[in-house]
């Protein structure tokens, strides 16, 4: 069978691509967006552009209508990007550039770029936190890692650049109507007195048991989801995913690519397919709870679930973070920042030194501990 996600995802060699440059009209440098701002900002004479936000609501698309190749042109865009064989991120590369480092795992990149045609994006969050900003964040987080080597903090709070990076996500939104059977469960208690032994006698005492009563339950949920979030790459791991979690969807803002001048961005490694089955995943544990709720009672028990889905839609976004990512004694590790609440998760490696140490401590503390209780007796 076809792939209904083959023209997507195709890479199409020699393909001319609209690059996106913003040239400051008081220089000629380049400018690039000021996170915090609406601005496009040159860093050379500090001329200033406003950005005239984009408004209206975000456009999705209907997802099976994609699903049978119903994409538009309008929807579809080319870039150029190459793969890291290390970690699987998509980077997309200027016109130009044929070998960078790899902002996911610093591993370095040399290849020879096509053209990635992709679902082009609906919306952005811009940047909200400068570099310096995320910077701090990253310190407070790494003075936190007890053990982890000190030359590795000293390396890693250095004054180095971050990478600003746009991460690909797919939001979803679905109509959902479900059918239940099941259980009700009502527990009742009772009391009643048994004989016991207390120090050699016997005694009534009295002792609580419960039963749990159960009866048929059925009946009918409905849940409109909206904007469920799902990761678009594979280039970070889910744990990293979750800790900078949440995002002020509220906030995106249809898609300009001024908002991305000065920074880079990953296409998806994952199809909207990929992430729908991930998206369901999170609406069935939604509406699965919603049916207890609805069965009501003290337990539930759920022997049949049957959910359609009506009007099934979907965008792709860009969400911005600051990442750090280098080599330490052989191996990559990354930080991760996000670019509009500053949470910070992050890879370490564990100090052998200093767990001795500790170790030593914690044995001086124990032996102290019990010499004086056998001194004291």
């Amino acid at each position: 069978m076809d792939n209904p996600w083959a023209k997507e995802m195709a890479t199409i060699e020699n393909v001319p691509l609209e690059e996106h440059r913003f040239p400051c009209p008081a220089c000629g440098a380049d400018l690039r967006f000021a996170p915090g701002t609406d601005n496009l900002a040159c860093d050379h004479c500090g001329h200033a552009e406003p950005i005239q936000a984009p408004r209206g609501a975000l456009r999705e698309l209907d997802l099976r209508s994609a699903e049978k190749g119903g994409i538009s042109e309008e929807d579809l865009e080319e870039t150029r990007t190459a793969r890291c064989g290390s970690c699987g991120a998509e980077v997309e590369f200027a016109a130009g550039v044929h070998a960078e480092t790899c902002p996911f795992c610093a591993s370095p990149l040399v290849t020879d770029t096509g053209a990635n045609r992709h679902i082009k994006p609906q919306g952005q969050l811009p940047f909200l936190i400068a570099e310096e900003e995320a910077r701090q964040a990253l310190r407070k987080w790494l003075g936190r890692l007890w053990f982890a080597p000190s030359d590795l903090k000293k390396y890693a709070s250095a004054e180095r650049a971050l990478d600003g990076i746009y991460v690909p996500y797919w939001t979803y939104d679905a109509e959902t109507r479900s059918r239940y059977t099941g259980q009700r469960g009502t527990v009742h208690h009772k009391t009643k007195r048994v004989p016991v032994m207390v120090k050699g006698k016997r005694r009534m005492q009295n002792v609580t048991t419960s039963e749990v009563r159960w009866r048929p339950a059925s009946g009918r949920v409905a849940r409109d989801f909206d904007d469920v979030l799902v990761p678009g790459t594979t280039s970070l791991p889910k744990r990293f995913v979750d800790a900078i979690a949440p995002w002020d969807l509220s906030a995106l803002l249809r898609y300009d690519p001024r908002y991305l001048a000065g920074f880079r961005a990953e296409a998806y490694g994952r199809s909207v397919q990929e992430g729908y089955e991930d998206a369901r995943a999170i609406m069935n544990s939604v509406i699965t709870q919603d049916v207890r709720r609805d069965i009501g009672g003290d337990r539930q028990k759920i022997t049949r679930l049957e959910t359609d889905v009506g009007r099934l839609t979907f965008k792709h976004v860009l969400l911005p973070v600051w990442m750090a990512a280098y080599r330490y004694r052989g191996k990559s590790y990354r930080f991760v920042v996000n670019a509009r609440t500053g949470a910070v998760e992050g890879e370490r490696p564990w100090s052998p030194g200093k767990i001795a140490i500790a170790v030593v401590l914690g044995l001086i503390v124990a032996l102290a501990i019990a010499w004086l209780q056998i001194s004291q007796n």
